[in-house]
């Protein structure tokens, strides 16, 4: 036990507040004159002795010996876990809230596995409520101490979140580069496959197909679910489904990707994450719906289902998801107003972190208006999508925003609007101008 250079003041201030004296503190077992001793400092008393004082002033040991008290095990065990089933329940800031208390009770030196637990715990509540900015920071933090206490902080779940935000704040190279990096140690290393390896590989998946690197998106797939299926363990194996199907469904490999995505859908209707569940049927509407036979009514009812869940055990970025789902479904259905209502909501819960959805929100809505004749609103909203998914890196998904902008442009009459947008559409994709511009070709005479 530590105990501080002061302990004979505290000693003898505490004792005057009390009223007693030296005879009376010191009791049958000590002397006055040790108790004086105490109190000058010319004494160093032991663990027992000063045990025994604290009983007798009716005080902590720590208002004796000035370091924080430790709080029991089992108690700080009993609030982390209420504060894990309160992010679970989709409270995330009832569970940042309960996490800092924690926290604050120990210190890193006294009780590190606590702290960073706590510290963990508050990272993934930021990233849980849609706080990513504050969530990286202190993710950041969290892996640089991995580095020098891998016995303390967990590396790859830390990394994972990192991916995770760096993706949805638009940062793709970073959240490649962090991914890919831990990946490389873990190759080097020659380990067998594991759980959170194989969830690694399913996150990397999702930012690979979201830069539009669809070749080395279906590469990790193919091995993640290799992998899954080494290790015979369930939750894996749906998540490495879940990201295969997308890569499929986005090469338009449809009738595979429903194929796997059900799949999924099966192993995780046997667990009991149901936020989890939810954002599945999400992927799962999307599928329908982006399909050559679209089944929007289907996917409008799905997604009905998982906003109900959402709204009980999801945060409000899980519901913002949904409801630009929802939006996607109801302008395939011709609800235009409906559309645009579900997309404004998105809009509003997502916030300013959320830059890759965000943009996909902008074309939904751009869509949407189309579809009711504000053209104008219609052109804007695409110009701000395309060029927030060009900020990301989305090039692919930026190309794709930049030709509908030219075609919408065209309708309007602004040929030479459309013709840049065109060539912003083509830019996305990799082509560059191979003559000079202003410069007319002439031939000779």
């Amino acid at each position: 036990m530590k105990i501080s250079g002061e302990v004979g003041t505290r000693i003898r201030r505490l004792r005057r507040s009390a009223g007693m004296s030296q005879a009376d503190l010191a009791g049958g077992d000590l002397s006055a004159s040790y108790i004086s001793l105490l109190e000058a400092g010319k004494r160093t008393p032991s663990a027992e002795v000063l045990a025994q004082l604290a009983k007798r002033l009716d005080c902590d040991l720590s208002d004796l010996t000035g370091a924080p008290s430790e709080v029991p095990v089992k108690e700080l065990e009993v609030e982390l876990n209420y504060a894990e089933m309160a992010l679970n329940n989709g409270d995330p800031n009832a569970a940042f809230e309960a996490y800092r208390v924690v926290q604050e009770k120990v210190t890193v030196s006294a009780q590190p596995e606590v702290w960073y637990r706590a510290e963990h715990g508050m990272a993934r509540s930021l990233e849980h409520g849609g706080r990513l900015e504050e969530a990286v920071a202190r993710l950041e933090a969290l892996h640089s101490a991995s580095l020098e206490r891998p016995d303390l902080v967990p590396r790859l779940t830390t990394v994972i979140a990192l991916c995770r935000c760096y993706r949805e704040l638009g940062d793709l190279s970073h959240s490649i580069e962090v991914a890919e990096a831990t990946l490389a140690e873990l190759e080097k290393l020659e380990l067998g496959p594991t759980v959170i390896g194989v969830e690694l590989l399913s996150t990397l998946v999702g930012v690979y197909m979201e830069r539009g690197d669809m070749h080395r998106a279906s590469y990790l797939a193919t091995r993640a679910i290799e992998q899954a299926g080494a290790i015979t363990d369930s939750r894996a194996l749906g998540a490495a489904y879940w990201n295969a199907s997308v890569v499929m469904h986005r090469n338009g490999n449809t009738a595979d990707a429903l194929t796997l995505i059900e799949k999924a859908l099966a192993i995780y209707a046997e667990g009991d994450d149901q936020r989890a569940l939810a954002r599945l049927r999400n992927a799962y509407a999307m599928v329908l719906l982006q399909s050559e036979t679209a089944q929007p009514e289907v996917a409008r009812d799905v997604l009905g289902q998982s906003l109900a869940s959402l709204r009980d055990v999801g945060s409000s970025v899980d519901v913002a998801y949904c409801l630009s789902a929802l939006a996607q479904a109801e302008l395939r259905l011709g609800n235009g107003a409906a559309a645009i209502e579900h997309a404004e909501h998105a809009l509003e819960l997502l916030g300013p972190d959320h830059r890759l959805q965000s943009a996909r929100n902008h074309l939904v809505l751009a869509a949407a208006r189309l579809a009711r004749g504000e053209r104008k609103s219609a052109q804007d909203a695409y110009e701000r999508g395309a060029l927030m998914l060009e900020a990301s890196e989305s090039n692919r998904q930026a190309a794709f925003a930049w030709a509908e902008l030219a075609e919408i442009l065209k309708l309007c009459g602004e040929d030479e609007r459309a013709v840049w947008a065109y060539r912003q559409s083509m830019r996305c994709m990799g082509h560059r101008e191979t003559f000079l511009t202003g410069q007319k070709l002439t031939s000779r005479t």
